[in-house]
């Protein structure tokens, strides 16, 4: 089959910022009050767990990545190396899990930039940075990956700027109790918290637009995780020992309300700043990542051709691009924020079971970390993904088989056209 190929134009610098930029956003601005009113203060121990989960997760996404560098992800390898309903299956959940994530974003950009310029209401500052970021991504991947390291670099000095000046305003009473619901708790809590991890998979979905992937794609991937967990872990004990997990539980936007409370000079402009900033940056990857799934589905048939064509003069996946962000804006307007965030969790964690089974099927010799991170990342995922809601649970395997329904009667009808 040959392929309408891709630019490789990403370097390792653009590669982590795609990660960072990915990441920073919805998982450590608007999700940890989520996983705060799960589990309390402990939610900082579930942080550390899906951060480890991530860290398997990751390693196994980037030997396949480095083996198989093609738009993505998951969705080849599955192919590849199990079966081609598993490697359907991590796409189609690819794509519910990233739209409704970037849903999630759009909601939360829109809160913060609010706050930030109270001129329009929330909402239409979400279907702006909806727009716009079509746009951009429409403009060409270098120009992405340019805008990406602006938009990562206010991120991540805003959130420094949050932990250095927010330690003398911690009250050590704020974490007690620590574990008011146990280990359920915080075993709910890491699942809804490996949500802010999973945006190193961009750096996996965007393989066949990377320079030397076998080098820069692993190396990407644990300078993104590392650099996450660190920042993280200290914007979490900062936010939960100023506000208190049950405030943290009972906002949208829990660290700009923990900067409100802070001292240091301009804390609350920063945090706002930053916030926004971060939201953009998720949802652009966001828009990258899900069109390029879009791109690789079209490829094989799984999903309509239209999705594999590719602009001559951009080189990026128009039709997949204006698709993605029609049903981004969809759920943005639609969508109900903490099933959306749990829903999304079940999704990504099921990809991700699928990614570390294909990587523990990976012949040894083109193993790089070997067969235990995997089996490592495989139990993790399935252990995190059965401790959320029955609810979701159910409502997880109810869309994927929506999925494989869609995807029979597609392929059906495309034979009868064919005349197979």
């Amino acid at each position: 089959m040959k392929l309408n190929k891709l630019k490789r134009s990403l370097d390792l610098k653009d590669a982590v910022a795609v990660g960072l930029g990915a990441i920073i956003g919805a998982g450590i601005f608007v999700v940890t009050g989520v996983a705060a009113g799960v589990s309390g203060p402990s939610f900082i121990i579930g942080l550390l767990i899906a951060g480890t989960i991530a860290t398997f997760n990751g390693l196994s996404s980037s030997q396949l990545a480095a083996v198989y560098p093609q738009s993505g992800g998951t969705y080849e390898y599955g192919y590849r190396l199990l079966t081609p309903s598993l490697g359907f299956s991590a796409g189609w959940m690819f794509v519910l899990s990233k739209l409704s994530a970037g849903g999630i974003v759009a909601i939360g950009l829109g809160s913060y930039f609010h706050q930030l310029i109270p001129y329009f209401s929330p909402i239409e500052y979400s279907i702006a940075a909806i727009v716009l970021l079509t746009f951009a991504n429409l403009w060409g991947i270098q120009k992405v990956g340019t805008i990406n390291i602006a938009i990562v670099l206010i991120t991540l000095l805003s959130l420094l700027y949050f932990v250095v000046g927010g330690i003398p305003s911690v009250d050590k009473t704020n974490f007690i109790p620590f574990a008011p619901f146990g280990w359920k708790g915080i075993a709910e809590s890491a699942a809804i918290l490996f949500f802010a991890f999973t945006g190193y998979a961009r750096i996996a979905t965007l393989a066949e637009e990377v320079r030397n992937p076998r080098k820069t794609i692993p190396k990407a991937v644990i300078i993104t995780i590392a650099v996450a967990i660190l920042l993280y872990v200290g914007v979490s004990i900062v936010a939960t020992g100023v506000l208190g997990a049950p405030s943290m539980a009972s906002t949208n936007s829990p660290l700009q309300l923990a900067a409100d409370r802070i001292q240091a000079p301009g804390m609350s402009v920063v945090i706002t700043l930053g916030a926004s900033t971060a939201m953009l940056g998720v949802l652009l990857s966001q828009i990258v990542g899900i069109s390029r799934m879009l791109l690789a589905m079209g490829r094989r048939n799984d999903l309509p051709h239209f999705f594999e064509s590719i602009h001559k003069k951009t080189a990026v996946p128009h039709i997949a691009i204006l698709f993605t962000s029609a049903i981004i804006l969809l759920i943005t307007l639609f969508g109900s924020f903490p099933f959306v965030v749990r829903t999304a969790t079940f999704t990504i964690l099921l990809y991700y079971t699928i990614a570390n089974a294909a990587a523990i099927r990976q012949p040894r010799i083109e193993q790089i970390y070997g067969s235990i991170i995997p089996w490592l990342g495989l139990i993790g995922c399935i252990v995190m993904a059965f401790s959320l809601p029955c609810m979701v649970i159910v409502s997880g395997f109810g869309l994927l088989l929506i999925g494989v329904i869609a995807r029979y009667i597609y392929q059906y009808s495309s034979k009868i056209k064919n005349g197979e």
